[in-house]
C-alpha cells in the first residue's frame, strides 16, 4: 500500500526513523543494513513494507530496493517473522542472506542470533529456487570456489572424515590457491588430514 517515503529525516535511531512527508511523521522501522546507509542530510527516500495485523499496522524502510526484496522473501517462511528478518537484515547484508541461500549455507543463516539449524533449512529450502529465479542466478554461476569446496567436503566426509576437521584443512588449502580442482583439493586435504 505505501511503497516509498520521500520527505524531511525527524529522527534517526538505529531501529527505527521519523520521516515527515507533507506534515505526517511516520515511525519507520529499519534494520542496522539501512541505519548505516542512511544519508547525513535531511532529505530522505526510504522504501517501505506496510505490514497490517489485526491490533496493528507496523511501517518496515529500507534504502535499497534489493533489501525490501530479501525482507519479504524471508517474511514468507513459515516461522521467520518481521522481527526476525529484521534482526537477519541487520546482522547479514541482504548480498550476504542471498548468496548463503543460493549456495545452501546452513551455516551463515544460523549465525543469526534466533535462528536454529531447522529455520535456517527451511529458510534455504523454500527460497533457494526463488533466489536463484529472482536474481537470475545460474547454479553454475555460483561463486565456484565454494561449490568446489563443498564438493570435496562431501567426499572426504564420505571417506570418513569429520566435517570440521575437513574443512579447515579445505580451507587452507583453497587459502594457497583458490583456483585448483576439486580433485586436487581432495588430495591435498589427504596428506593434511
Amino acid at each position: 500500500m505505501i511503497h516509498h517515503l520521500k520527505g524531511r529525516l525527524i529522527e534517526k535511531n538505529p531501529t527505527h526513523v521519523i520521516v515527515e512527508c507533507g506534515g505526517v511523521g511516520y515511525f519507520v522501522n529499519i534494520s542496522l543494513n539501512t541505519f548505516s546507509k542512511l544519508p547525513e542530510d535531511e532529505s530522505i527516500s526510504i522504501f517501505t513494507h506496510l505490514q497490517v495485523k489485526e491490533d496493528s499496522h507496523t511501517l518496515y524502510g529500507f534504502i535499497e530496493k534489493s533489501e525490501r526484496e530479501i525482507f519479504r522473501l524471508l517474511i514468507s517462511v513459515s516461522g521467520i517473522g518481521s522481527s526476525i528478518a529484521r534482526t537477519m537484515l541487520s546482522s547479514l547484508s541482504p548480498l550476504q542472506i542471498r548468496d548463503a541461500i543460493a549456495n545452501g549455507d546452513v551455516a551463515i543463516i544460523q549465525s543469526v542470533k534466533g535462528i536454529g539449524a531447522k529455520t535456517a533449512q527451511r529458510v534455504i529450502l523454500d527460497l533457494r529456487d526463488k533466489v536463484l529465479k529472482v536474481y537470475d542466478i545460474d547454479e553454475v554461476s555460483l561463486n565456484a570456489n565454494n561449490t568446489n569446496k563443498d564438493e570435496a567436503l562431501s567426499a572426504l566426509e564420505v571417506l570418513g572424515f569429520a566435517r570440521k576437521q575437513a574443512e579447515r584443512v579445505v580451507d587452507k588449502v583453497l587459502a594457497q590457491d583458490a583456483s585448483i580442482s576439486v580433485e586436487e583439493i581432495i588430495k591435498l586435504a589427504l596428506k593434511n588430514l
